[in-house]
């Protein structure tokens, strides 16, 4: 999963991205209205954490924008305004939650995991497919009944084929959920990593789509 955090504090903003980047999730960090407005733009991101006073441009008009474009991405505000008038202007204006600061990181993991699971119309933060369960809280997996141990990007490629099953998902996709800016991707990474992932649920668990990319089959 990718997420864009749009926060100017350089201590919140470094403490979120610590706590992000240690459940295995990618972050894009800006610091200003303006660049988030951009980033938006370029990069098909999963959610966005957006703080309400930026510089350069205002959250509140950064998500009244991004709303017009069309741009259904979950929003979570993060912000100090405390009070109702604030938080109904922000839902309003298209944002699905809202966390006031200062918020202690595991509710901000918790209602992450919330928004996430309602864009893919989940209700549990367990996945069952088959024979694999894959708890999205804890990070723990089983297949038949075993636990199956992952590395961190193994899971978040098997997160990302297993949140639409029977669905193509293209290696450039698969890239984008696992890596932010300032990572380096190596051309062959996806194939390895589902390589791997083949070796311990079985050589058709994943489908190669030739040309397009991958596939996990829709469970029978």
């Amino acid at each position: 999963m990718r997420l864009l955090l749009v926060e100017d504090d350089p201590m919140i903003g470094e403490s979120i991205v610590e706590g992000l980047r240690g459940e295995n999730y990618a972050v894009d960090w800006v610091r200003d209205g303006r660049a988030g407005e951009l980033a938006l733009q370029t990069v098909d991101y999963d959610l966005m954490l957006l703080d309400l006073g930026l510089p350069g441009k205002q959250g509140m008009d950064v998500l009244l924008a991004a709303r017009k474009r069309g741009a259904d991405l979950p929003v979570l505000i993060i912000t100090a305004r405390d009070g109702t008038p604030a938080r109904v202007q922000g839902l309003d204006a298209g944002a699905d939650d809202y966390l006031v600061k200062p918020f202690d990181l595991d509710e901000l993991l918790a209602r992450i995991r919330a928004l996430l699971r309602r864009r893919v119309n989940r209700t549990r933060s367990v996945i069952e497919h088959g024979a694999l369960t894959l708890d999205l809280a804890s990070h723990e997996v089983s297949f038949e009944g075993q636990p199956v141990k992952l590395s961190a990007r193994e899971f978040s490629v098997l997160r990302a084929l297993l949140d639409s099953p029977g669905s193509v998902v293209s290696k450039s996709q698969l890239e984008e959920k696992l890596y932010g800016w300032n990572s380096e991707v190596e051309s062959n990474t996806v194939d390895v990593y589902v390589h791997h992932l083949r070796k311990k649920f079985g050589a058709d668990f994943i489908k190669n789509v030739r040309g397009v990319g991958y596939k996990i089959p829709v469970s029978r």
